[in-house]
């Protein structure tokens, strides 16, 4: 019997993946959750396993090509009939459709031309007419490299053509790098959310000088139990009381239903900064867990982040979302929020700076807060006694260890 196996459902919000790596090839055995192929989505690279045992009888989808979920993907034969295979479908838009077995050539977009949809992909990233590319393939079948070499062969323009409207040739000085992978779901998010949201951004300052002292007198016991003890820790907890007293921040906006959606629960994004790009693992239920606790879920989710292995639960379910540029520099900046929340808090460096204090200059350590927010949902007013409350519990040690255990 031949099974054809759809890209499944992979969780909140997710309708399409780009397909990684393949673990097998066409005409291997393959066992029942035996590691299949690895998909990225805009939340976190996922293995996914075979759903049963059998052949490999066609792969529909080529490493690069972007899935729909419910797209089937890969053709598995049991050996039990001879059963119909899809044929491969151009791109990835609608389920391939299954015919007789048959050597079949791929679908093409411009006639007379042999190019696999990824090198489909990469002539239009490239903004290359691909009927123009003379292939070096099997057959004239059209490469990247030809695609490549395309671009960065230098290029007579006649004289009458207006130059501006001529794209400029790539040199030897210059590397085209194809927007992919990661940094194209992150371009996408991005722009999805600055068009979406209405977003504005509040900077506060904080006096962090006492907390500096606390997070002293706090790492050695930290260290004794495995965990390194960082700010971020402090300022989760300091935030429970503020998305308690402010539940709007702590919320989504559904669109579609024309609701806004208030979460009686806290579970805190903190962007991570990896290889690949930016990774938003969740810490969940910050408000059960204490600094220690934190500390030690932080420190492992950002290693799994670097690593890549992240699980689908640990990027999902967030209500509320840190971002924590304080070991890089600069005094503040403007986060984009990470819908579906309404909010953002980004936390700066601590600096020592001149503050006056009753009447006189002392050197404190200081620091930037900056909120950006979704105005569709939350006042500027609103947000601002919302940052002010945070800075308050930040800078009250006892109001800060009430909340840390």
């Amino acid at each position: 019997m031949v099974f054809e196996f759809k890209l499944p459902d992979l969780g909140e919000g997710v309708a399409e993946g780009e397909i990684l790596k393949w673990m097998v090839k066409e005409g291997d055995q393959v066992k029942e959750d035996q590691p299949l192929v690895e998909v990225m989505t805009d939340k976190v690279n996922v293995q996914i396993p075979a759903p049963r045992s059998g052949k490999v009888a066609k792969i529909l989808a080529n490493e690069g090509d972007i899935a729909k979920v419910g797209q089937t993907i890969v053709v598995i034969d049991d050996g039990s009939s001879g059963a119909v295979i899809p044929a491969p479908t151009q791109g990835l838009a609608s389920p391939a459709r299954a015919v007789p077995a048959q050597q079949t050539q791929p679908t093409q977009a411009s006639p007379g031309v042999l190019a696999t949809p990824a090198t489909r992909r990469l002539a239009r990233e490239l903004s290359i007419d691909i009927s123009a590319v003379r292939g070096s393939g099997p057959q004239g079948r059209v490469t990247d490299e030809d695609l490549r070499r395309t671009v960065a062969a230098p290029r007579v323009v006649p004289s009458a053509t207006v130059q501006a409207e001529v794209p400029a040739a790539h040199g030897a000085r210059e590397e085209v790098v194809p927007l992919r992978g990661m940094r194209k779901i992150i371009a996408e998010r991005m722009v999805k959310s600055k068009q979406t949201a209405a977003q504005v951004t509040h900077v506060d300052e904080a006096d962090m000088t006492e907390l500096v002292l606390l997070r002293e007198a706090f790492k050695g016991s930290a260290e004794k139990r495995g965990v390194r003890l960082t700010y971020l820790p402090f300022v989760i907890k300091a935030l429970v009381p503020a998305l308690r007293e402010f539940p709007y921040v702590n919320s989504s906006l559904d669109e579609q239903a024309g609701n806004i959606v208030l979460k009686k629960y806290y579970n805190i994004g903190v962007a991570t900064d990896t290889e690949q790009g930016l990774v938003v693992p969740v810490v969940k239920d910050v408000d059960t867990k204490d600094i220690f606790e934190l500390a030690g879920e932080i420190e492992k989710l950002a290693e799994k982040a670097r690593g890549g292995q992240l699980a689908l639960d640990e990027v999902r379910g967030s209500t509320f979302t840190i971002t924590n540029v304080g070991a890089i520099g600069g005094l503040f900046a403007t986060p984009i929020i990470n819908l579906p929340e309404v909010a953002i808090l980004g936390l700066h460096k601590i600096a020592k700076r001149p503050v006056v204090r009753d009447g006189r200059v002392e050197v404190r350590d200081i620091t930037y807060l900056s909120l950006s927010f979704d105005h569709r949902v939350l006042d500027g007013a609103y947000a601002a006694r919302f940052t002010s409350r945070v800075i308050e519990t930040l800078q009250d040690t006892k109001k800060l260890l009430a909340e840390v255990f």
